[in-house]
């Protein structure tokens, strides 16, 4: 099964993450099937902190990809709604 999950990048306590899509079984750090857009919880200008691939998250989404809790309400959060059946394009 493929899961969107996030992906631990950057130095020492200043993390930054990637959105990917990964095998359930692959390790955290481990290698993604694809990079699907970047968050960083630390960048001062909140407009820049997440920023998407919406046409091929949705594509995954729609191959049934789970995306993780984090994943998924950041998600949300963007206009795509992550319940199977219920794709938003907005």
């Amino acid at each position: 099964m493929v899961r969107l999950r996030l992906k631990r990048v950057g130095r020492k306590n200043r993390a930054c993450y990637r959105i990917c899509a990964f095998d359930q079984r692959t390790r955290r750090d481990g290698k993604p099937i694809e990079e699907l857009g970047r968050y960083d919880p630390l960048m001062p200008d909140e407009s820049r902190q997440i920023s998407l691939n919406r046409e091929r998250i949705i594509h995954w989404l729609d191959v049934g990809a789970q995306p993780t809790d984090t994943v998924g309400s950041i998600l949300r959060k963007h206009g795509i709604d992550p319940t199977p059946g219920r794709r938003g394009k907005s």
